[in-house]
């Protein structure tokens, strides 16, 4: 049977891990799929890596627009991430009736409307599981599982640096810059750390489990967001004293005029007014 061609974008550490998990389990994915799904075209402007990664018998470009007109390609893996060349990639993957599938949340919240709108006239499917807590997973459970359910609010902790940031300045009493240095030594955090710690990337995550959700449109313009850039060791320490944690939030709610919110908060300790403690209140539950 004819294999299922994957062009591959990006090739760096979520594109490597992709090619050899694919590569590993060739067998096992063609036993359950009913036919073979190969990678037979990498592109990345860092040839001599891909090289390295994807060995022989595999077609290397670092044109990434001839993998997405390739018409032998039937699905493009995007990897690339970023809002620029990623969405022109994706779309003109689409335009030439290919499925798409793409861990690049920050592409999907801001230009998800666009992108699914074309996928749809085009016939094609985009795939996103691994953008948004791939390792739970989410988006399945809420497009499939849970279609037929009222779903009112969405909340949890949804970013990994900023929870393993808040995690050490509580356990060891280290200030944020401290602790931010070693996340980034140990691959936790990027080498700009500014979507994970300002929120964003939460932002980004929360803003498309909340389209699933609620049946709407993609808006992260109308996100609100907060990180915990200015947290210092004392407000962790006030919260301990009020029993609390300090956690970064993703969260979505439905309110009663019928308005949707998707929000990335963090959860504040410090004194406020008892409507503001209420609602704080609500945002921590089960965030211990």
């Amino acid at each position: 049977m004819k294999p299922i061609n994957v062009g591959l974008l990006g090739i760096g550490t979520v594109g490597g891990g992709t090619f050899t998990v694919l590569k590993r389990n060739e067998e096992e994915i063609t036993r359950r799929a009913g036919r073979p799904i190969r990678i037979t075209a990498v592109a990345d402007k860092n040839l001599e890596l891909a090289k390295s990664v994807a060995g022989e018998g595999v077609r290397l470009t670092d044109d990434a627009f001839s993998i997405v007109t390739d018409p032998e390609i039937d699905i493009v893996v995007e990897l690339i991430g970023g809002y620029g060349v990623a969405k022109e990639l994706v779309l003109k993957a689409i335009e030439n009736g290919k499925h798409v599938v793409t861990a690049n949340k920050a592409l999907l919240a801001v230009h998800g409307n666009e992108i699914f709108a074309a996928a749809q006239k085009k016939g094609v499917m985009v795939a996103f599981e691994a953008a948004v807590a791939g390792g739970i997973p989410i988006i399945k459970a809420l497009r499939e599982g849970l279609s037929a359910n009222r779903i009112q609010w969405l909340a949890g902790i949804i970013n990994g640096t900023t929870n393993f940031i808040l995690s050490e300045m509580r356990d060891k009493g280290l200030p944020f810059a401290e602790v931010l240095k070693e996340a980034q030594a140990l691959g936790y955090a990027e080498a700009d750390p500014t979507f994970d710690i300002e929120g964003v990337d939460a932002a980004h995550k929360a803003t498309l489990m909340a389209s699933i959700a609620f049946g709407v449109p993609v808006q992260f313009d109308k996100a609100y967001i907060e990180g915990i850039s200015k947290l210092d060791g004392v407000d962790i320490k006030y919260a301990e004293q009020l029993g609390y944690r300090i956690k970064l939030l993703g969260i979505s709610r439905r309110t009663a005029a019928g308005h949707r919110a998707a929000r990335a908060p963090h959860a504040d300790s410090r004194k406020a007014p008892d409507r503001q403690r209420r609602r704080r209140d609500e945002r921590r539950a089960g965030a211990g």
